[in-house]
């Protein structure tokens, strides 16, 4: 009976999204209170439609309903219950269903949250999330229902992806689509923006809080999953440049351009085109990833549909929503009239010049993401874009980007000059420099190319601490001045600072991690030792242990250093007897400077077993550094400007 309320609150949920795309819209257009006031409601509605359908699955997935058809391809009465709840969304139905009720939670914030909106930009706004919310709705229904039956019921299912049966897998969607979901809120904004033929400063400062809560969540889930990916795939490294890691890495960049942007339009009311084609840009990213993953055109571990079907109507809507709002953009934003005037040399010109590189970086991801698949498709050939291809183009764009970051903060708004800056970064400079001569010498001195790009992971950290010292005069004023400074420091730069530094220690750790590893591959017997890296490992035995769904081959591993115990390693090589599949656990010992790896491999006590040792320098500085950065994005979100809303609009419409 659950199943069905759920369907039911789908189909309804359907229903209200049509109405809350079309008479809000109209309402606005004629000025009718009522008419728009039905955004809020529906919204709201909306929202309480589809979690009662989030929750009735859930409640089958706990319950071990295996009437569901869902249920039963997709979890199993042994399974723990953290893989019972995380099976809801580990499969394509599922994770379609979370993608809605994430969109309707939105809607439902914007409806709540939105009381300072005016009322045909809030109603307008809201129109566009059920339109959207419509789409998504109407393609669970018709082509994904999470509700089928399956009669009779079989005794068990069949489980779910044994690569999904982990901590880090259970989290990463949900963070991952609160990211990609969250930029439907700024593509809302952007098309509101151009019915309603109006950008300026105050809808700026509303797009800016929507723009950095996803931006925050998109980071954590890109980093969540680049973490699952190095510990449970066993393959020592982090990232992997597979399309559908790529899909999430494209919205993420033009969600960052868009962050800055609308700094401009907010402070200086120019880029007003440019931030609406961003807000646009970034959403259509974002169900670009949506088409890649649930289209069947990418085999990988991401992949969950395999139906042609499905992959034409998220095609088509994909078409639909980056069409319709690019169309709209080509006759609506020739008519935005431009704002203040600015020299290149400052602070807005900084920020073009992060926006264009950004962009540059998003567009060779999309080049090497695509070209594959149309290649394949026009003329049957087979081709892979790699870690060479993106590595020989996307680093050696960083560098400019990374260059001119630290300088920007230091740089006044309208016009500015360049040497007073540089100056201001003089210590910052000294400080990378030897850094990169000490990492060419010391570390590797075959690898001038990483010993530089080392330097600017220094340069990153040392010039936002510079910036954040001469912000509270450090050493220049009374501590006490410093310290009133430090108060009296909006939160949005405080966040800037944090997540700016963090980048720094982003790219040391992938620098590290990339260039100086070491890695070694052996077949050992029982009682046999290796020497690695100064390390003497000694594989003391292999047993068999029984998990909660899984059999486990558990190898204990003897690590020494100068004949002194130093720790103990225990890789697992788990076989889920339901699916028939096995899976690498890895066994990491870190100290926060290093990752010590370890995985076992295939082998038998005649022959041995294959061991995979990494050990990762600054490895931990990568997913440390991106939590840091999405704590900066969240102190920027809490800054109290952001919270109450933007101040009403005093100008006219601006369309011509």
């Amino acid at each position: 009976m659950i199943p069905e309320v759920g369907h039911f609150a789908l189909i309804l949920a359907l229903c209200v999204a049509l109405v809350q795309g079309t008479l809000p819209l109209l309402g606005a257009a004629r000025g009718d209170q009522r008419l728009m006031a039905l955004g809020r409601t529906t919204a709201l509605t909306q929202a309480f439609l589809v979690i009662l359908a989030f929750g009735s699955l859930t409640q089958a997935y706990v319950t071990s309903d295996f009437s569901v058809a869902n249920v039963v391809a997709n979890s199993h009465s042994a399974k723990p219950l953290l893989y019972k709840i995380s099976g809801v969304w580990g499969n394509h139905e599922g994770s379609m269903l979370l993608w809605a009720l994430i969109l309707a939670l939105f809607g439902a914030a914007v409806a709540l949250f939105g009381g300072t909106l005016p009322d045909t930009l809030r109603s307008r706004v809201l129109a566009v999330q059920g339109l959207i919310g419509l789409g998504f709705l109407a393609f669970l229904i018709f082509t994904s229902n999470p509700f089928e039956r399956l009669l009779p019921a079989p005794p068990d299912g069949n489980g779910l992806n044994p690569l999904l049966q982990d901590p880090g897998l259970a989290f990463h969607p949900p963070l991952l689509y609160l990211g990609y979901v969250g930029f439907s809120v700024t593509y809302a904004f952007a098309i509101a923006a151009l019915l309603e033929g109006r950008v300026d400063p105050a809808w700026a400062r509303w797009v800016r809080p929507w723009t950095l809560a996803a931006w925050c969540f998109l980071t954590l889930g890109i980093a969540l999953g680049s973490w699952w990916a190095y510990y449970i795939l066993g393959w020592g490294g982090f990232w992997f440049w597979d399309p559908v890691e790529n899909a999430s890495l494209m919205p993420w960049l033009a969600g960052t351009a868009l962050l800055h942007s609308a700094i401009v339009v907010e402070k200086r009311d120019a880029l007003k085109s440019w931030t609406v084609l961003l807000a646009i840009v970034a959403f259509s990213l974002s169900l670009l990833g949506t088409f890649l993953v649930r289209s069947g055109v990418l085999t990988s571990v991401h992949a969950f549909a395999q139906d042609p079907a499905r992959g034409l109507f998220i095609l088509a809507f994909l078409i639909a929503v980056t069409g319709g709002g690019l169309a709209l953009y080509a006759w609506r934003a020739p008519g935005l009239q431009g704002g203040g005037l600015f020299q290149p040399i400052s602070r807005e010109g900084a920020l073009i010049l992060n926006n264009l590189l950004l962009c540059t970086l998003a567009a060779t991801v999309l080049l090497g993401t695509l070209y594959p698949l149309f290649l394949d498709l026009l003329t049957g050939a087979k081709v892979s874009v790699g870690p060479p291809f993106f590595n020989a183009t996307f680093v050696p764009i960083c560098a400019p980007l990374f260059a001119a970051l630290c300088i920007g903060p230091f740089l006044g708004w309208k016009r500015a000059e360049l040497w007073p800056a540089l100056m201001h970064l003089r210590l910052a400079f000294v400080v990378s420099v030897i850094a990169a001569i000490v990492a060419a010498i010391v570390v590797d001195s075959r690898s001038a190319l990483a010993a530089i790009a080392f330097g600017f992971g220094v340069w990153l950290i040392a010039g936002s601490v510079s910036e954040f010292a001469q912000r509270l005069r450090l050493g220049t004023a009374p501590f006490s001045d410093s310290l009133r400074r430090l108060r009296a420091t909006p939160r949005a730069s405080l966040g800037m600072t944090i997540a700016h530094t963090a980048l720094g220690f982003v790219v040391l750790g992938s620098v590290a991690t990339s260039a100086w590893h070491t890695e070694l591959i052996r077949t050992v017997r029982t009682g046999e030792s290796m020497s690695f890296a100064g390390y003497q490992v000694t594989l003391q035995r292999v047993e068999t242990v029984q998990g909660p769904n899984y059999v486990a081959e558990r190898a204990t591993l003897a690590v020494t250093l100068g004949g002194r115990p130093y720790t103990t390693l225990q890789p697992e090589r788990r076989l889920f007897v339901v699916q028939r599949r096995q899976v690498a656990e890895t066994a990491i010992q870190t100290n926060l400077l290093r990752d010590f790896y370890a995985t076992l491999g295939e082998g038998d006590a005649n022959s041995g077993w294959v061991i995979r040792l990494y050990l990762n320098p600054l490895a931990p500085w990568i997913w440390l550094g991106a939590a840091l950065c999405a704590f900066g994005g969240f102190v920027s979100l809490s800054d109290r400007r952001l919270r109450i809303g933007a101040p009403s609009r005093l100008r006219p419409a601006t369309v011509r």
